[in-house]
């Protein structure tokens, strides 16, 4: 398991990066998921991550650290249930008019967000 989540992390770092040099590529990615009902397949991909972090984190050196990744992957996928698919297409499109210095930061988070799972895992 510990194998998984390092992995799965540095899938996230090398996102991270992409992001990061290609702000266009994370917009596209926006796109992409705001059209019809693919929300609810990053939702259900957010529930995949959080199964695999929750049972997964005991097998790690920063056992807290993978469970609260699993915790807010699980929450995140909740949120697009408990909003609903108009008011996050909503953040969605806000988001998008926002400038490309926005999704860099964003992109950077990812990124560190990517590495603090490597780290812990």
């Amino acid at each position: 398991m510990e194998t998984i989540i390092k992995v799965i992390g540095t899938v996230i770092v090398c996102i991270g990066l992409c992001f990061l040099i290609r702000p266009e590529i994370m917009r596209a990615t926006t796109r992409f998921f705001s059209k019809g009902s693919r929300l609810y397949l990053a939702a259900m991909m957010r529930f995949a991550l959080a199964i695999v972090f929750i049972m997964g984190a005991r097998h790690c050196g920063r056992v807290w650290i993978i469970v609260m990744f699993g915790l807010i992957f699980l929450l995140s996928g909740l949120l697009i249930f408990m909003l609903g698919l108009q008011k996050v297409k909503g953040i969605f499109r806000w988001y998008m008019e926002q400038p490309k210095f926005i999704s860099r930061v964003a992109a950077g988070i990812v990124l560190v967000v990517g590495l603090i799972i490597v780290y812990a895992a």
